[in-house]
């Protein structure tokens, strides 16, 4: 069983050192954004969501720890209590490599349900890549639906 735990500072840092070049990579691989430019749009985009670091308003940052305090993942989700309905947003759920396919992915959204439950949030909402078909096979088997959709088409 695990339990999503709020991070720290030192444990945010962490947490951007990583995920600044995941995201970049990701939106490379997509075809998104330049390679020799994509660090740096990651950064802006991270600087833009997150002024105030780990404090930043409506933001929530945790470590996903097994039963053993074992961290094996972690997530980011914002809240928004000014829509129609108060939602929050899940802008990252990473489990780490080597706990992958092990069922910890589906606790922790599970275990995030609840949370947003406790917060007041009526909706979760998240992004994910096409390729990432574990990713959406896991928000699927959840619930969740697709509400729009990008395509594209190489010339």
């Amino acid at each position: 069983m695990i339990r999503l735990v709020l991070m720290d500072e030192a444990e945010f840092a962490q947490y951007q050192e990583l995920d600044i070049p995941r995201y970049a990579d990701e939106n490379v691989k997509v075809g998104y954004w330049h390679p020799d430019k994509a660090l740096e749009k990651s950064r802006q985009e991270h600087s833009r969501l997150l002024p105030d670091g780990l404090k930043t308003k409506n933001h929530l940052f945790f470590k996903i720890v097994d039963e053993y305090l074992t961290r094996v993942g972690t997530l980011w989700l914002s809240t928004d209590f000014d829509a129609a309905q108060p939602t929050g947003f899940i802008y990252d759920l990473i489990i780490e490599e080597a706990f992958q396919r092990k069922g910890f992915g589906m606790q922790a959204m599970t275990a995030l349900e609840g949370k947003a439950r406790e917060l007041g949030l009526k909706r979760l909402a998240l992004h994910v890549f096409a390729h990432n078909l574990p990713a959406r096979k896991l928000y699927q088997d959840l619930g969740y639906q697709d509400k729009s959709m990008n395509m594209s088409k190489e010339l």
